[in-house]
C-alpha cells in the first residue's frame, strides 16, 4: 500500500486527472441521487404556484405526487439515454473530448433550474433533470474508461475505486450543501439544484490541460508518438512507459483483425460469457443490495435511539460522511487486499447486516436498547457497502474486458444501474409499505447470492493485464467443468460396473 501510494505521489498530473475527471464525472451521479431531498417542499410549492396562476386552482395531492414522480424520474431517463450514446461518443470522438462536450449539457441544464422559479415553469426543472441524466449517463461510461487507461497496472485498482468515491462524495455534498444553514432554504434552493454547472464549469476550465487516454491513442487510433508522450505527462518522465506499451501493443495485435463489438457481439460471444455474467451479478446487486431502503430506516433507528427530530439531518449526514471516509480507506487497501476478496467480503458481511437489522428491528419494540444496536448495524452496512461493491464494481468492465468489448460492456452496465434505479425508486415505497423492514430480507437474497457467485466465479484482478484476467476466467471455469465431467464418467463407469455385478 505504501509502495502504491508513494507511487501515486511521485505522478502529480495523474493525481490531478483523477480529481479533474472525477468533480465533473460520477460525482455528478451521486449528487444528484441525494440533492432533491431537502428543496422537494420548494419544488412542490412552484408546481401548485405554477398551475394556480395558469388554471386557477390547486392541485390535489396524488396530482402533485404523480408530478413529482415525473420530476425524480426524470433524471433516469436522461441517465439511459446519456448510456446508451456514451460507448459511441468515446469511440468516436475520443474520452477527453466527450467529457468536455458533456459538460455544456450539465451547465444548460443549471441554467435551466436558475431560470425555473422566475418563469415560474416546474417543466424546466424536469428538463433540467433529463439534462443532468443525461450528463451523469456519459459521466459514469465515459469517466470510468478514462481514467482506468490513464493508470498504470500497479494502480489501476486504486485508481478504480475513486471512481466510487467521488460518487460517495457527491451523494455527501448533495446533503451538505442541502441542509438549511447552507443552500436548503427557499431564497437559495435553486443554487443548490444548478451546483452542478459550476462542477461542470470547473471541468470544462481544467480538462483540456491533460492528455486524451493514452489506450485510446495506441489502439484505436494508432497514434505511438502520443500514447508515448501521454504516459510520460501522467506517470512522470521518469517512469519508463515502455513495459506497459508492449502489453498494450501484445493486446491489440492479438486483436488487431478484431472490429469494436457491437451489444448484441457481447451478448452471443460464449467467450467472454462469465466476464458478462460477472457485470450482470454485480451491476444489479449494486442497486438491489439495499442501500436505499438503510438509509430510509436510518430515520426511524436514530429517533428510536433518542436523536431530537430537528437533528436527524445531522445524524443522516453521519452516514453520508461514513460512506465517503469508508471509500477514501478502500482506496487505501485495495492494491493490498484484492477486488475479488473486497467483493465476497463486502456482500456476505452485508448479507448478515441486513439479517441481524431485520431481527434489531423487529425486537426494538420489545427491548429499550435494541436501537442502538441496529444504528452499529447501519454503520457496519455502509462501512461493508462502501469498502467493497461501492468501490469495485464500478470500474470492473474496464478490467475484465479487452478493448474491443469495452464500449458494450460500460454499456450493459450503466443500463443496468439506471433501469435498476429507477425501478427502486418506483417500486420500493410499495414494498416498504406492504414488507415494512422485512424488505430487507430480499435485499438479503441478492447480496448473499451475489457473494456466492463471485467468490466460485471471479478471479482475482489484482496487478493483472486484461488479456491474463480472460485467461483466469477461461482456467477457472475449464477446470470446475472438466471436474464435472470427470465426476459425470466416474458415476456412469460405477453405474455399468454395478450393472455387470448384477447380471452375473
Amino acid at each position: 500500500m505504501t509502495g502504491a501510494l508513494r507511487e501515486l505521489a511521485r505522478s502529480p498530473v495523474l493525481v490531478a486527472a483523477i480529481f479533474i475527471s472525477g468533480i465533473g464525472g460520477t460525482f455528478q451521479y451521486g449528487f444528484h441521487i441525494s440533492v432533491l431531498n431537502s428543496p422537494s417542499l420548494f419544488i412542490k410549492e412552484l408546481v401548485n404556484s405554477t398551475c394556480q396562476q395558469r388554471y386557477g386552482r390547486s392541485l390535489e395531492s396524488w396530482e402533485l405526487s404523480l408530478i413529482w414522480s415525473f420530476i425524480v424520474s426524470m433524471y433516469c431517463v436522461g441517465g439511459l439515454a446519456g448510456t446508451l450514446y456514451a460507448g459511441h461518443l468515446a469511440g468516436a470522438y475520443g474520452r477527453k473530448t466527450t467529457l468536455l462536450l458533456n459538460n455544456v449539457v450539465a451547465i444548460c441544464g443549471a441554467v435551466l433550474m436558475l431560470l425555473s422559479k422566475t418563469a415560474l415553469s416546474f417543466e424546466m426543472i424536469m428538463v433540467a433533470r433529463v439534462l443532468y441524466g443525461i450528463n451523469a449517463g456519459v459521466s459514469l461510461t465515459v469517466h470510468t474508461m478514462y481514467i482506468l487507461e490513464c493508470a498504470p497496472k500497479r494502480l489501476r485498482g486504486m485508481v478504480g475505486v475513486s471512481v466510487a468515491t467521488f460518487v460517495s462524495m457527491g451523494k455527501f455534498f448533495g446533503q451538505l450543501l442541502g441542509i438549511s444553514e447552507v443552500l436548503g432554504t427557499e431564497e437559495h434552493w435553486i443554487w443548490l439544484l444548478a451546483f452542478s454547472g459550476a462542477a461542470g464549469l470547473l471541468q470544462l476550465l481544467t480538462l483540456p490541460f491533460l492528455p486524451e487516454s493514452p489506450r485510446y491513442l495506441l489502439l484505436e487510433k494508432a497514434d505511438k508518438h502520443g500514447c508515448e508522450t501521454a504516459l510520460r505527462r501522467l506517470w512522470g518522465a521518469k517512469k519508463d512507459p515502455g513495459p506497459e506499451m508492449e502489453e498494450m501493443l501484445a493486446e491489440h495485435a492479438s486483436l488487431k483483425s478484431v472490429k469494436i463489438h457491437g451489444l448484441m457481439d457481447l451478448f452471443l460471444d460464449h467467450n467472454v460469457r462469465w466476464q458478462l455474467l460477472t457485470i450482470l451479478v454485480t451491476f444489479v446487486t449494486l442497486q438491489l443490495c439495499g442501500i436505499n431502503a438503510v438509509y430510509l430506516y436510518s430515520f426511524d433507528v436514530f429517533q428510536a435511539a433518542g436523536i431530537a427530530k430537528e437533528n436527524l439531518r445531522y445524524a443522516a449526514l453521519g452516514t453520508g460522511l461514513c460512506e465517503v471516509s469508508t471509500s477514501i480507506a478502500c482506496v487505501l487497501i485495495i492494491e493490498s487486499t484484492g477486488k475479488r476478496v473486497l467483493l465476497f467480503r463486502g456482500y456476505l458481511c452485508m448479507a448478515a447486516s441486513l439479517a441481524l437489522l431485520t431481527l434489531t428491528l423487529y425486537l426494538q419494540d420489545f427491548v429499550s436498547w435494541m436501537p442502538y444496536c441496529s444504528m452499529v448495524l447501519i454503520f457496519t452496512y455502509i462501512f461493508f457497502f462502501s469498502s467493497g461493491p461501492a468501490g469495485v464494481t464500478a470500474p470492473l468492465p474496464g478490467e475484465i474486458f479487452t478493448q474491443s468489448y469495452k464500449p458494450p460492456a460500460f454499456m450493459v452496465a450503466c443500463i443496468l444501474n439506471w433501469v435498476g434505479l429507477f425501478l427502486v425508486g418506483m417500486l420500493f415505497p410499495l414494498i416498504v409499505e406492504h414488507l415494512d423492514y422485512f424488505c430487507f430480507l430480499i435485499f438479503f437474497v441478492f447480496c448473499f447470492f451475489s457473494g456466492v457467485f463471485v467468490w466460485f466465479h471471479v478471479p482475482e484482478t489484482k496487478n493483472k493485464t486484461v488479456l491474463e484476467i480472460t485467461e483466469d476466467f477461461k482456467r477457472m471455469h475449464q477446470k470446475r467443468r472438466h471436474s464435472l465431467q470427470s465426476k459425470l464418467s466416474s458415476i456412469h463407469i460405477n453405474n455399468i460396473q454395478t450393472t455387470k455385478c448384477t447380471k452375473l
